[in-house]
């Protein structure tokens, strides 16, 4: 697990003006890292630190001497935290390097921001149990969950091609779905949302050896939000017996903010299963993941459809819920599982956490949940009515994190609009 130290002091201040505001996702004590370049331009993407509404580009301050985003991300633990204790430093109110790191500033509204690092292998988990017993009601009323949801991290290996950076559109998929006779082959009807978080893999194993729980969180460079836009009438009739396919990998958004394990040290949290469940075997158990495994992320959903945005009307929160709240297994857990038959995990490799919904309606972070499978339209402040996406609809995620005796720090944008089929 990784210690508090001076970086997370939320009484540093920083000579970036705009790092100080209480809104900001990005104060001194965030520094998250990501790509970018210039809007417009062609150039290679360059790694950066977000800093307020500023990027500070690493290679022009002399930080680093690559672009190669997951190389760094496969740097040993001590030598990221040592860059982490560099950067918080130099981005001090005071601090001597202020003249020399001003010329490396960029702001963020001149910039494109691209897939924070290269996704060589991307997994898809099912951590949320509120999630699992929802979903599984519609189909199983009595009995929601499978015998094995509570003994395994599920999952399924995605399609890393078509994850796509925040801002970016994503079309209206294509498929067959169910039909009396014979099934029908169209634009999907119920186009839906996955609240998600992804954890990017640092350093990673080598083919054949497992990574030990109480080593896993070693393997893990940071968190991004992440939403695996889902096609529920395409994914009901082709997910037996082998799972999710067609419905899935047509596109899943991004943040462009790696918001590092180191960062999120203040804000972790107890792990338990319920006493009356099945305890983790023995390779996913460990005394610090059950004492702080754990992270105490706030999330939101947000839409804007198509009218909203020609009124001039903002983006409604649609959902809140918490990610340690949520989730059924952690991060480390995930990790130790996924390598546990000496599958070899690699650096920039994403997995995602699943859907992590609350317990309640408005806690779902999907619109099958919220809708009760579409039987039960959400009816948005203008009167219009949701019960899955429509074109033109814009799908945001927010994430942050906030307890006392720390710094507020936040994830970034995570936004996407849902374009006709063609």
């Amino acid at each position: 697990m990784y210690a508090i130290d001076t970086t997370h002091d939320p009484e540093r201040t920083s000579w970036v003006e705009t790092a100080n505001a209480s809104d900001t996702d990005f104060p001194i004590q965030n520094l998250p890292f990501g790509r970018f370049r210039t809007a417009g331009s062609a150039d290679a993407l360059q790694i950066g630190v977000a800093i307020g509404d500023q990027i500070l580009d690493l290679r022009t301050a002399g930080l680093i001497f690559t672009d190669d985003m997951n190389a760094l991300m496969a740097a040993p633990t001590v030598e990221r935290r040592a860059l982490r204790r560099k950067l918080s430093d130099g981005l001090s109110a005071g601090s001597s390097q202020q003249a020399a790191w001003e010329k490396a500033l960029v702001p963020q509204s001149a910039c494109e921001l691209g897939v924070p690092c290269r996704i060589g292998d991307y997994t898809d988990f099912y951590v949320g149990i509120h999630h699992a017993t929802a979903v599984g009601k519609l189909f199983r009323p009595d009995n929601p969950l499978l015998p094995n949801y509570k003994w395994v991290p599920i999952g399924y290996h995605g399609r890393a091609s078509s994850i796509v950076p925040h801002g970016t559109s994503i079309r209206r998929p294509k498929g067959q779905t169910a039909g009396a006779k014979q099934p029908g082959f169209g634009p999907s009807q119920r186009l839906d949302l996955e609240l998600e978080l992804g954890f990017l893999v640092g350093k990673g194993n080598a083919l054949g050896t497992s990574v030990a729980i109480t080593e896993a969180e070693e393997h893990l460079f940071g968190v991004t939000l992440f939403n695996d836009w889902s096609a529920r009438d395409i994914q009901a009739w082709e997910y037996q017996p082998l799972g999710p396919f067609l419905a899935k990998n047509f596109g899943s958004t991004i943040s462009p903010w790696i918001v590092t394990m180191e960062a999120l040290a203040p804000f972790r949290a107890p792990f338990a299963h319920p006493a009356s469940d099945p305890q983790p075997l023995p390779y996913l158990d460990a005394a610090a993941n059950r004492e702080q495994g754990s992270l105490d992320i706030q999330l939101e959903v947000l839409l804007q459809t198509a009218a909203m945005r020609e009124a001039g009307l903002a983006p409604v929160t649609i959902s809140r819920s918490n990610a340690a709240q949520a989730s059924y297994w952690t991060p480390a857990q995930l990790i130790a599982h996924h390598t546990v038959n000496g599958c070899n995990l690699q650096p920039g490799d994403l997995l995602g956490s699943g859907t992590l919904s609350g317990p309640a309606r408005e806690q779902a972070g999907s619109l099958l949940e919220a809708t009760l499978g579409g039987k039960e339209p959400l009816v948005l402040p203008n009167g219009e009515r949701r019960t899955f996406l429509q074109d033109g609809d814009t799908l945001s995620l927010s994430g942050y994190c906030e307890r006392p005796g720390a710094r507020r720090i936040g994830f970034g944008p995570c936004a996407g609009t849902i374009l006709p089929s063609v």
